[in-house]
């Protein structure tokens, strides 16, 4: 067989190969110890010095190609092609299916639509705002003053002089208030950074939710309404709430709220530190100077804002014991909620 006749068989042989036995049979036929490509390399030192080089090329060339068109074949029917027919294997309805890898939210993305789905209930609705901040809207529209120590660098990550990671999400509502007026009654949610210590209680990243509700005669007795419904909403109808004196910049005054220890019911356990209170969010009336900032007449409205820290919830809500863990990504972790 010449090698013009040798190439046409070659080609055509492998091409019509359908199975991996009839492909076999073409390897063999053509590149097996007597196949017809190995016999014409066999047969160059029998031939002329003359004739030598250009039998050996023709019979590289022939068992290059022979090689070539093997491996590509052999790949196409391991990816159960032939030719360009696809090859659908059978398939037994008897057998059990496998279980699908399912999606969920994140333990901390579910508490917080629990809590924005309470608040919506109440008729607040959702602001947003940057994460990225102006010191202005974080601090001084606020009315935090220069010295107060959250606007040193070791509370707040400062990305030049005037412009910050947002340390909590009351930017939102000045930003808010800029462009409406009253009456509203609104809840900003979202990721915020504080410069701490990273331990099981604490973290440089968390998120919060806070409110605020302005309009005229708004009283305190308003704000504890307001509480009292989210907190026995979140963790039981019996679920008792107290007001503690406090200290904030833009609130006056203001009060530190606790609730009943939902575990032990008031009576004193490990969860509570046998005092029967835990502390579950920080409130009070607007200060004057944030409605002045905003443009509002303090002698006409009144308001109350809270603060409620959603990982704190969720720690409570679902017995977790280090913050930490919501961070980790661990799926052992995740897929207990």
């Amino acid at each position: 067989m010449d090698a013009e006749s040798l190439d046409r068989s070659i080609r055509e042989d492998i091409e019509k190969a359908d199975s991996f036995e009839s492909l076999e049979q073409a390897r063999i036929k053509f590149l097996g110890r007597k196949g017809l490509v190995t016999s014409l390399l066999k047969n160059i030192k029998d031939a002329s010095p003359e004739e030598r080089p250009k039998l050996g090329a023709v019979s590289n060339r022939l068992k290059q190609l022979a090689e070539d068109l093997i491996a590509a074949k052999l790949d196409s029917l391991r990816a159960g092609r032939v030719g360009s027919r696809f090859y659908t294997p059978p398939i037994d309805a008897t057998l059990p299916a496998h279980d699908g890898v399912t999606g969920r939210r994140h333990v901390l993305l579910e508490v917080l639509r629990q809590l924005k789905d309470i608040f919506f209930g109440m008729g607040y609705s959702l602001a947003s705002g940057p994460q990225v901040e102006l010191e202005y809207y974080n601090f001084h529209a606020l009315n935090f003053p220069d010295e107060h120590p959250s606007r040193d660098a070791q509370d707040t990550f400062y990305i030049t002089d005037d412009m910050l990671l947002r340390t909590h999400t009351s930017p939102v509502q000045v930003r808010y208030m800029e462009e409406h007026q009253p009456p509203l009654k609104i809840i900003a949610t979202g990721r915020v950074f504080r410069n701490e210590s990273i331990d099981p209680t604490h973290a440089a990243e968390f998120h919060q939710i806070e409110g605020l509700y302005v309009d005229t005669d708004v009283s305190l007795a308003d704000l504890k309404r307001d509480v009292e419904i989210f907190v026995q909403q979140v963790f039981g109808s019996k679920t008792r709430v107290r007001f503690r004196p406090s200290f904030f910049p833009f609130t006056e005054p203001s009060a530190e709220v606790d609730m009943s220890c939902f575990v032990c019911q008031g009576r004193g356990c490990s969860v509570c530190g046998n005092t029967g209170w835990i502390e579950i969010l920080g409130s009070g009336m607007v200060h004057p100077n944030v409605f002045r900032a905003v443009g509002y007449d303090p002698e006409k409205y009144s308001g109350f804002a809270f603060g409620i820290g959603v990982d704190r919830v969720a720690m409570l809500k679902y017995g977790i014991g280090d913050i930490r863990l919501f961070l980790g990504n661990d799926l052992r972790f995740l897929r207990q909620f």
